[in-house]
């Protein structure tokens, strides 16, 4: 079988419904990750869906107990054609957020795939179930195509908690270093710049939460008798952020800023639109750093954002200035920031300004990563999507979400491609989440030429990514 062929393949196995067979069986598993709590489930998605999948594949599989107990188990998997082959390691994660049932469309639920026209609606259809069911279909059809024989080996990790911010995979991945060697990282997770066209992206910002509150006094007291001779925690608060990031949602913190684009960066994301799709907001104008494109806006620079504000009760609001008051925020972040030491910018900042009296508590934390735009990795997988798509695929530097990416690329050493099989409006995250059936379509085309071209590039050269051409 040649490589054609295999695209027809892959093809075929969308078009005549195994494809939505399989993922409808995934959706099913009610894998919530985000309550505080590590279900069973989580585990058996694991055990009783994935690893059948795998193993008549020859992978040899491990569902291993996670270092963090706040973290569900993961999956270590390996299938090893010859030690002296190279190794592609890749990625997913079987856990979801929270369904949000009761905000669905009437008639729909986030545990049952529907169908509606190219739109298929269930929780991790998009975010990540949809994703890796392209990404393992396209692995299983490839080594069909070459006869069991693929060329380099594989080692496949799934986590079960990358919604919960991934607790415990940074120690896991160093407590199994051994066994996560590899020679280059492939995966599929977020969206695509857009629908029309194929996604290669090489690594992501980062990010860091943390609150911010003002804590007055124990209760709140009547806005008419000690209005004016008492501070008011959310006056103080609003005033303080007001510091931070200013009306237009630029930063003003110098120590939170990036360096300047780098030039390349800009080259590369020339041609790059945002918003374009049907479904996009519209792009709110003057918003957030001056004299950057909105692609360089999300790609080569730093956002900072207010997530959730409270004080007092804004449902059901009463005449008494509130005891205290919060802002989550999150600082989403390139290569080059100063992140390691962000608390000490806020606590520096606020005090400048008068704002001793704001508490800062740090939050979840993940580093920022992009793979040099001159690895010859990356000419490379862009010939071989535009092989299978029959068009060019979209260069992004980096995601502008996060993703666990630091940990393949900085802590494993690890050239790391990302090619997602979402979209900007997926609703991931949200109800009515939905996966695209053209860009699942599709992303099995590409994945499978992938796949099957990793397996035309062996030797020295190849492990050491020096790869001039596509075979």
């Amino acid at each position: 079988m040649n490589r054609e062929q295999l695209i027809n393949n892959v093809h075929h196995y969308f078009d005549d419904g195994r494809f939505a067979d399989d993922l409808r069986r995934r959706v099913t598993w009610r894998t919530e990750s985000d309550t505080g709590q590590v279900p069973p489930t989580l585990r058996n998605y694991l055990t009783d869906e994935i690893v059948p999948c795998l193993e008549p594949l020859g992978f040899d599989c491990q569902v291993l107990e996670n270092p963090d107990p706040k973290g569900g188990p993961l999956l270590l998997a390996h299938r090893v054609e010859d030690p002296a082959l190279p190794t592609v390691m890749t990625y997913g994660h079987g856990d979801v957020v929270n369904g949000q049932d009761s905000q669905w469309r009437e008639g729909f639920s986030p545990w049952e795939l529907t169908i509606e026209g190219d739109r298929w609606y269930g929780r991790g259809t998009a975010d990540n179930k949809g994703q890796h069911t392209v990404s393992l279909a396209a692995l299983a059809h490839t080594l069909e195509a070459r006869q069991g024989r693929l060329g380099y080996n594989v080692t496949l990790l799934m986590e079960m908690g990358e919604e919960a911010g991934s607790p415990g995979l940074a120690a896991f991945c160093e407590q199994h270093r051994d066994a996560l060697k590899a020679d280059l990282f492939v995966a599929s997770d977020g969206p695509r710049v857009n629908a029309a066209r194929p996604t290669l992206f090489l690594g992501s910002r980062g990010a860091i939460n943390f609150s911010l509150a003002v804590r007055s006094r124990d209760k709140a007291y009547h806005s008419g008798n000690w209005g004016g001779v008492l501070a008011n925690p959310a006056t103080v608060l609003t005033h303080a952020l007001a510091t931070l990031v200013d009306a237009q949602g630029r930063i003003l913190v110098e120590g939170l800023l990036p360096p300047a684009v780098p030039d390349k960066l800009r080259s590369a994301l020339k041609d790059v639109v945002i918003g374009a799709g049907v479904d996009d907001p519209a792009l709110t104008p003057g918003w957030g750093e001056p004299g950057l494109t909105p692609a360089e806006q999300l790609v080569g620079w730093n956002t900072l954002e207010v997530l959730a504000l409270g004080a007092g009760n804004a449902q059901r609001p009463i005449n008494a200035i509130p005891s205290q008051a919060v802002a989550h925020c999150q600082l989403r972040f390139v290569v080059g920031t100063d992140w390691k030491n962000v608390q000490a910018t806020l606590r520096e900042h606020l005090d400048a300004h008068g704002f001793s009296q704001v508490e800062i508590t740090m939050g979840m934390v993940c580093g920022a990563t992009r793979l040099d735009l001159h690895n010859p990795w990356v000419d490379w997988t862009l010939a071989s999507l535009q092989a299978s798509a029959g068009q060019p695929a979209t260069l992004l530097p980096n995601l502008a979400g996060s993703l666990p990416n630091d940990i393949f690329a900085d802590q494993l050493g690890l050239p790391t491609l990302w090619v997602p099989h979402s979209y900007p409006a997926c609703a991931q995250h949200a109800p009515n989440e939905h996966l695209l059936a053209p860009v699942a379509r599709e992303g099995l085309a590409v994945m499978a030429g992938l796949f099957w071209d990793l397996g035309e590039a062996q030797g020295t050269p190849w492990k050491e990514g020096r790869i001039t051409a596509v075979a």
